[in-house]
Order: C-alpha cells, then sequence, then structure tokens
C-alpha cells in the first residue's frame, strides 16, 4: 500500500498544479471507505489554499474547511491540466474526480479503501479521529531522538511492530520498517524496551535516511503506484531485504529470511541484524 513516503511523493507532485485553484465540481463513484461528509455542491467556488501532509492523510487545504485523502491499499491521484491535457472519462475505479479552473484530480483507487473526506477544520472531531492518534512526524523537527527512545522503553512489543503502530513516529510502513532495521542492525522480533539507546539512535538516524532516500526515489512501485503525472518510484530497487528472501545480504551475502509478524511480512539478514 502506499506508505509516507508515496504520499509525500503524490503530495510533491500536485501541490504547485492546484494550489491556488477554484473548484468547479465534484464528482463522486462508488462510495470509500468513509463519506465526504458534505454536500458536493458546497465545496463550488471554493479555493484550494495549499496541500500538506500529516502520517498517510493528505490535508487539501480550502478557503472553508479541509478535505483530507487517503490512497489506503491501492489508492492514487492523477491530475490533468484541462487546458493541454484533457483528461480520460472516469473508469470504474475512478471514485473522486475534483474539477478546478486548473485541472482535474483524481482518485484511483481498485479496492476502495481509500477515502475522501470533508472537515471544517483539523480540530474537528471528523478530522481528529482520523489524525488525534497518529504519532511524531519522522521528518519533521519534532522528531527528536530522546523522546523516541523514551517512548521505546515503554513499549514491549516487537519493534517492527511499534514502528508499524504510527504511535511512536508515524509512517513507517512495511517496506520502510524492514530497511530501517536492516540499516540499524535490528532484528525485527527484538523488544521495543530492550533497545538501547546506541542501538536506539542508529533506528532513529535510519528511519530519517531511509524515508528520505525513497522520496528521491519517488516512493516504491510495487504494483501500481505512481504520482500525480503517472511516474513510477524506484526506491524498491535500493531495498537491502525487503522481497528479497533467499536472496544473499548485499552486506554479508548471508540469505536473507522472511518472518511473518502480525499477518505482515518481516524480512532480515541473520548476521547483519543483531536480536
Amino acid at each position: 500500500m502506499p506508505e509516507l513516503p508515496e504520499v509525500e511523493v503524490t503530495r510533491r507532485s500536485v501541490v504547485k498544479n492546484i494550489t491556488g485553484a477554484r473548484i468547479e465540481s465534484l464528482r463522486l463513484g462508488k462510495p470509500l471507505r468513509w463519506p465526504l461528509g458534505i454536500d458536493p455542491l458546497e465545496l463550488a467556488g471554493q479555493t484550494v489554499l495549499g496541500v500538506r501532509r500529516r502520517g498517510k492523510y493528505l490535508l487539501v487545504d480550502l478557503d472553508d474547511g479541509l478535505l483530507l485523502l487517503h490512497l489506503g491499499m491501492s489508492g492514487s491521484l492523477a491530475f490533468w491540466p484541462t487546458r493541454t491535457n484533457p483528461p480520460p472519462p472516469p473508469g470504474p475505479h475512478d471514485h473522486f474526480d475534483l474539477w478546478t479552473d486548473r485541472g482535474l484530480l483524481r482518485l484511483h483507487d481498485p479496492r476502495r479503501f481509500g477515502a475522501a473526506v470533508w472537515a471544517r477544520h483539523e480540530q474537528d472531531p471528523v478530522a481528529e479521529k482520523l489524525l488525534g492518534h497518529l504519532g511524531v512526524e519522522p521528518l519533521g523537527p519534532d522528531f527528536k531522538p530522546d523522546a523516541f527512545h523514551a517512548g521505546l522503553k515503554t513499549r514491549s512489543a516487537p519493534i517492527k511492530q511499534v514502528l508499524l503502530a504510527g504511535e511512536l513516529v508515524v509512517g513507517v510502513g512495511n517496506i520502510y520498517a524492514s530497511e530501517t532495521l536492516f540499516l540499524a542492525g535490528i532484528r525485527p522480533s527484538t523488544r521495543a524496551q530492550k533497545i538501547s539507546r546506541p542501538r536506539a539512535d542508529r533506528l532513529f538516524a535510519a528511519i530519517i535516511q531511509v524515508l528520505n532516500l525513497a522520496v528521491e526515489q519517488g516512493g516504491s512501485t510495487l504494483r501500481n503506484f505512481s504520482n500525480a503525472q503517472g511516474e513510477a518510484g524506484h526506491f524498491q530497487v535500493h531495498a537491502h531485504v525487503y522481497g528479497r528472501a533467499g536472496e544473499p545480504c548485499r552486506v554479508c551475502a548471508t540469505p536473507i529470511r522472511w518472518l511473518l509478524q502480525g499477518q505482515r511480512s518481516s524480512y532480515f539478514c541473520p548476521k547483519c541484524q543483531k536480536p
């Protein structure tokens, strides 16, 4: 599914095109994960002030409220500047068409686990329900090594599952959790509270390094992810362990192992990563 880097890549690929645009109409297809929460006609005439990201949510700021967009398991956004590149008619998996005076923003989501939700502001109970439980942003100034290590000491679950939970630090999804743990030399099954301060500092640095690299590489395209201009990501080419079970470690040549944790696949090197 699209993780933090893919969502950030999507944000960057659409923000310049749609900021300052005036909404003309909204077409909804089949129901998504949650209802929109407003009559689409009420959005007409509003101006898009910008596009932010919180975890895996895109926040489209309007002059009256905001739209929270989530890509779900299989979603992607596309933008067509209608004057130079008219969009194709909506297909069976196109469930959200936001027409503006600058172009069309379309949410394509075959599995329909994505969402488009309107809220009055971030403190609105609707937005708070979706965003209120999220941890600190790993690529922002509030991500601090002291607080990160202290948070690990309060959690007895395996470190991979702590990262995926998103309550301590948000957005380190399955692909990137495996990669950061490899760089930090920590087994995914290691209990979070057992991680020493030096190892926590290495993990802290690895989270930032891996997520930044993933954004630079356009995210990961394992199936059908692309940015708003239809460009695929390339981070998967750089993966040390994810999806490489049985293949030699790029560092020590030991075969990469696979482990199932909480119904999610984990990959690790038994030599480079210590319990």
